[in-house]
């Protein structure tokens, strides 16, 4: 029987979601946490890797089970009991055999938050800058990239993929409470790196050194040499999947 859950987690503690070697990841805390439930061998897939450092608002993840799960609520209950606080699971429901957590998703949200004013309280989870910057001019930037298919010039070397081509329905950045900004990016896929190469270039657009013009020749370069570097994980989350 295979099973969708909805979940969230605080990256900061961890490698990334997925599993290393000789370091603690989002995915094996959870499958050592459902493996001591379920008394099986639980191998989980999530909906995409994030990295070191990144978190998620929201995440899903699939997995089988031989045995049926009769009290979703309860499982749920216990899993959370079980799991560090960074990691807290919202629901569980079973899905067709052949449903898959990552290759059946046809649209993810990333957004990354930067914090204008200096804030103990969002230190691990924003990018604390305090230079001014132009949202305008970041938004004028940021409208290239719906208009862009192939993200060469935002995908990191070394990475196994197939294509570098997404497709964007949104990217703007949004001022909102407390001196807080966020971009919000939507795309039927991304590439490894692709949302913090991407914010470090329009964060330069915003400190007045590239104009949105030359970040739209940038875009078009497909040269990696060109984006900046990338903005720092803490500030980014994973907030949406839909399927």
């Amino acid at each position: 029987m295979r099973y969708f859950a909805e979940l969230s987690y605080k990256g900061t503690a961890y490698c990334g979601w997925q599993r290393q070697p000789n370091a603690s990841s989002v995915q094996q805390t959870i499958e050592e946490a459902m493996t001591t439930i379920l008394r099986e061998n639980i191998e989980i897939v999530g909906a995409g890797r994030t990295d070191t450092g990144v978190h998620a608002a929201f995440y899903v993840i699939h997995f089988d089970a031989t045995r049926p799960i009769k009290d979703a609520q309860s499982f749920v209950y216990h899993l959370n009991a079980l799991l560090p606080e960074d990691i807290a699971f919202l629901h569980i429901y079973q899905v067709a055999d052949d449903a898959h957590a990552r290759f059946d998703a046809i649209e993810r949200e990333y957004r990354y938050y930067i914090q204008t004013r200096k804030d103990p309280f969002t230190r691990a989870t924003t990018w604390q800058l305090t230079t001014p910057l132009d949202i305008d001019a970041m938004n004028k930037a940021a409208a290239t990239l719906i208009k862009t298919e192939d993200f060469t010039t935002f995908a990191k070397l070394g990475s196994n993929n197939t294509t570098n081509i997404c497709h964007v329905t949104r990217a703007e950045w949004v001022e909102i409470e407390c001196g807080m900004v966020v971009f919000i990016f939507r795309a039927n896929r991304f590439l490894r790196n692709m949302v913090r190469a991407v914010v470090g270039t329009l964060v330069d657009v915003g400190r007045g050194k590239i104009t949105p013009g030359q970040f739209a020749e940038i875009v078009a370069s497909r040269d990696l040499s060109r984006s900046s570097s990338s903005a720092p994980a803490s500030g980014l989350f994973l907030t949406d999947v839909k399927y």
